[in-house]
């Protein structure tokens, strides 16, 4: 009976060590390159609509220091760490991170030009990284308006106040 037993089990093992490696997935791999290009076409896009509803009257220094603070958040652990994340961090309702996301109107541009501009400029941003004249900036408002904010002002640029 020993002797059996003694066979069963190592039959067993045998059978375990034979087993045929688990078949490959017949689906087709996505390409990474495909991945991380939908990814930098929609990261282009969040930036580009931000710089745009942000700071489209501000020219290219203005529209460059927003992307800043998008970049600069998503460096820092506090925020989400993608584009459209820091973007749209919030939600579509009160409080969120940038007023045009959440104000209720369209999203959609309406000077080509300055659409333009805004698409070419988070473009250069994202892929030449030109110099943070913001130094750091996560947060930043307009001039025109009083804040209580007790936070390290950085640079005035444009129309814009920022702060680390």
């Amino acid at each position: 009976m020993r002797h059996l037993l003694t066979i069963a089990m190592a039959a067993l093992v045998v059978a375990g060590c034979a087993s045929a490696p688990p078949e490959p997935d017949p689906r087709p791999a996505r390409s990474s390159a495909h991945e991380r290009s939908a990814a930098d076409a929609n990261a282009r896009h969040c930036m580009a609509l931000t710089m745009y509803w942000e700071a489209r009257g501000e020219g290219r220094d203005g529209m460059l220091a927003v992307g800043w603070v998008v970049l600069n958040r998503v460096d820092d652990h506090r925020f989400p760490d993608t584009v459209c994340g820091v973007v749209y961090q919030g939600g579509e309702t009160p409080p969120c991170q940038f007023s045009w996301w959440c104000d209720g109107r369209s999203d959609r541009p309406t000077s080509r030009a300055q659409w333009d501009a805004a698409r070419a400029l988070a473009d250069e941003l994202l892929t030449v990284r030109p110099p943070d004249r913001t130094r750091g900036a996560l947060f930043f408002h307009s001039a025109s308006i009083e804040s209580p904010w007790r936070r390290t002002r950085t640079a005035r640029i444009g129309g814009h106040i920022f702060y680390q």
